[in-house]
């Protein structure tokens, strides 16, 4: 496994793992009817407006993170086939690596294993919220570097 930077040419194949991954973690909602916003959205907020890296196998693509200039980590996104391969592991420290020592995300309440990949991180929870667009309750969290650390 490999982490490199986001290229105009992974544009399909990550919207297509964004889906089969939501679609994996929420059978019970329709990510198929998601997939044209979600391109417009990829397309006009976080390409132009994130870090994006992507973490590939010999395969292809089994993972990616974004991460805009203000710390906010819009999507951790890896394939359910690579989940405890340590790709996860790999994107989220990266996005540590990039930030200016301070990340902030939205988690979905009700996903529990996101939550404690997220606490092993050391990120830590800091509010409740409901997301805009999906009504879902979320909590935020948040990572600071360690002082001593860099």
């Amino acid at each position: 496994m490999r982490l490199r930077p986001y290229s105009a040419a992974d544009e399909d194949a990550l919207i297509a793992l964004w889906q089969r991954t939501w679609q994996y973690a929420y059978p019970s909602i329709d990510f198929g009817e998601r997939v044209r916003a979600w391109r417009e959205r990829w397309r006009t907020e976080l390409v132009p407006a994130t870090r994006i890296t992507v973490a590939e196998s010999d395969a292809g693509a089994i993972g990616f993170v974004t991460l805009d200039g203000s710390g906010y980590l819009d999507q951790l996104v890896v394939a359910p086939e690579a989940w405890g391969s340590g790709a996860a592991d790999d994107l989220v420290n990266e996005a540590k690596q990039q930030s200016s020592g301070t990340i902030t995300l939205l988690v979905n309440a009700d996903n529990a294993r996101a939550i404690r990949f997220y606490e092993r991180h050391g990120f830590r929870h800091t509010h409740d919220d409901v997301n805009p667009t999906s009504g879902r309750a979320v909590h935020g969290m948040q990572w600071e570097r360690p002082k001593t650390a860099r």
